[in-house]
């Protein structure tokens, strides 16, 4: 079986931290069966949905490197689902219902305060050919609700096991609204259906959903995928994320500066039996997770986690893998993959190496703390060429003329060299800044 996946979000807003969960969840597992990966854009409701969302949801997903295979948009496949509603009313499953939206909020209340479930009483089926009529008459345009067969809905779910709703106790569900546009709830299985959806992953906020769209796979002679529900990120306090209220977007993280494989790393290991480590790919991470070893509990996602594990994952990073984001921000040339290695440890974002590469290549006013040692250390300086064991030689000779050591030895140095209270070490930036731009600085000079 070919594995297929898709990851189908609504572009009514900003994608955060907690949708980059199920879009990676299931990119992942297609990279792990060399399966496809489906971008397809939920977008019936036309009132919210907007285009400049879609795009960055896009871009979004494209910086974490999540690529699909197909991308497409229900608002373009209307007539599938025209199709569809049509065979649910000839089966005699999809039936018209004119109730107010006032109306259902006044029936809620009132079985609520006798005790029993709000659940949709199919008061519309007991309509005769002359009441509907009458009902359309007054202008009144009927909503469609799929009429659910009461029975226990059964399956086994990868992350939770065996799982089993009773749709008994569930209205029937609305598919198509008074307008005429369809709810996701029917749209998706279509879709799944005309994609060949080997395997949907997602919150577990959509258990109950998944009774239903099974029921409604079979109504339309399709197969059921296999589910997969995962539990849902949150706050580090808790709370709920939102793309209305833009906290942890995607795009929010990628312009702070966070690398895009540590917010993929936390996003998908965090609430796992997995440790969240750093990892140098996606096909790494892949190879890490395990959608059996995913919680029950909810996943609580820490910004001061990411900023932590986004550093590290930087100082890890090889020069090849980052020369190209280097060369965009000005750091470029002969002395560049060195200067990536001597500086990335001190990198908490690599825009921050742009304050580095001004201290090696650029000009700075040196700050002179010391002026009599300064100008001593200035007189000691090794002759040429340099390389990683001149600082060395040279605090050493200083050292034993001076009698200084620690701080009193190598805190004047480092701002005279570089204008900075601390940073990368100067064993690997000396032979950078050179020995002319040294001595230039040394003397109190711009260079």
């Amino acid at each position: 079986m070919t594995v297929r996946v898709r990851f189908a979000p609504s572009p009514t807003g900003r994608i955060h931290i907690g949708n980059a969960r199920p879009a990676l969840l299931n990119y992942l597992f297609a990279l792990q069966r060399q399966g496809r990966f489906v971008l397809r854009f939920d977008d019936t409701d036309l009132e919210r949905s907007r285009e400049e969302f879609a795009r960055s949801i896009e871009v979004d997903l494209a910086w974490l490197g999540v690529r699909p295979d197909l991308t497409l948009r229900q608002s373009q496949r209307l007539a599938l689902y025209d199709a569809a509603a049509e065979k649910l009313k000839a089966a005699g499953r999809l039936y018209p219902c004119y109730e107010s939206p006032e109306e259902l909020d006044r029936r809620r209340k009132r079985q609520l305060a006798r005790g029993a479930p709000p659940v949709y009483d199919r008061s519309a089926l007991a309509l005769s050919e002359a009441e509907r009529h009458a009902l359309a008459a007054e202008g009144r345009r009927p909503h469609w609700r799929f009429k659910l067969a009461s029975k226990i809905v059964a399956w086994d779910d990868l992350v939770r096991g065996k799982c089993h709703i009773d749709c008994a106790s569930l209205s029937d569900p609305v598919l198509v609204r008074g307008d005429g546009t369809y709810l996701y709830t029917l749209t998706s299985a279509v879709d799944d259906i005309a994609l060949e959806i080997s395997h949907v992953i997602r919150g577990e906020d959509h258990v109950t959903n998944t009774a239903v769209q099974i029921q409604i796979f079979e109504a339309l002679g399709g197969a059921a995928p296999v589910f997969a529900h995962h539990n849902l990120l949150t706050t580090a306090s808790g709370e709920g994320l939102s793309k209305r209220s833009g906290h942890l977007s995607l795009t929010e993280l990628r312009e702070s500066g966070c690398e895009a494989l540590a917010v993929a790393a936390l996003a998908v290991l965090t609430g796992s039996s997995d440790a969240v480590r750093p990892v140098a790919s996606l096909s790494e991470l892949a190879g890490l997770f395990d959608l059996a070893h995913i919680s029950r509990n909810a996943a609580r996602f820490d910004a001061a986690d990411l900023r932590a594990l986004s550093a590290r994952t930087l100082h890890a990073m090889e020069f090849s893998a980052v020369a190209a984001r280097l060369r965009e921000i000005g750091i470029d040339g002969a002395a560049a993959p060195a200067f990536w290695t001597a500086v990335r440890g001190n990198l908490p974002v690599l825009a921050d190496a742009k304050i580095w590469w001004q201290v090696v290549a650029g000009t700075l006013t040196p700050v002179i703390e010391d002026a009599g040692f300064i100008a001593q250390a200035k007189t000691l300086l090794p002759p040429g060429p340099w390389d990683t064991a001149t600082w060395k030689s040279w605090t050493e000779a200083l050292k034993t003329i001076t009698g200084r050591k620690g701080k009193t030895l190598y805190h004047p140095l480092r701002l005279a060299l570089t204008g900075h209270e601390s940073g990368p070490e100067l064993a690997q930036l000396l032979p950078l800044i050179g020995p002319a731009k040294t001595a230039a600085r040394l003397s109190g000079f711009s260079a």
